[in-house]
């Protein structure tokens, strides 16, 4: 399932737009497997960044995910034609997105609220560090109080 619709994109962009942008035959009409094949590289490369921190593809796709889609989309539909210029807005909303993977992919940032679990490999995780301890081997500066080795 994409993560954004043709329908998602032409809420941001005009009809005469998306056929300028996609029609190569010079039908008239929206090439309606080009947007299709922008939709999936925008997921594509959505997943590339997700990939390492959450189960892909997203299901429910959160509403985040669903806004970066039509953007870095519609950004896949002007690098396709060197006879439209590429507007500046729509540098930068794909600049911003890519931003806000590499953040999630380092950990910086989440989903939020609405975001899947990350997925988990099904052994039992830790809850305590190391230095939550409350006994150790071996003398401590203060003696032996709070270690085991007087019992």
């Amino acid at each position: 399932m994409p993560y954004s619709v043709q329908a998602d994109l032409e809420e941001q962009i005009s009809q005469a737009d998306l056929v300028e942008l996609t029609d190569d035959a010079g039908s008239g009409a929206v090439d309606t497997s080009a947007v299709a094949r922008a939709i999936a590289d925008a997921d594509a490369e959505i997943d590339s960044y997700c990939g390492s921190r959450y189960t892909m593809p997203f299901s429910p796709v959160p509403v985040i995910i669903r806004k970066l889609s039509v953007d870095m989309a519609i950004y896949n539909l002007f690098s396709r034609r060197s006879i439209m210029k590429l507007p500046e807005e729509r540098q930068k909303r794909y600049d911003n997105a890519i931003r806000f993977f590499r953040d999630l992919a380092k950990g910086l940032i989440s989903l939020g609220a609405d975001a899947p679990s990350e997925p988990s490999d099904g052994l039992p995780q830790a809850t305590r560090r190391s230095d939550d301890r409350i006994f150790s081997q071996g003398k401590n500066s203060t003696g032996s109080v709070g270690t085991l080795d007087n019992y």
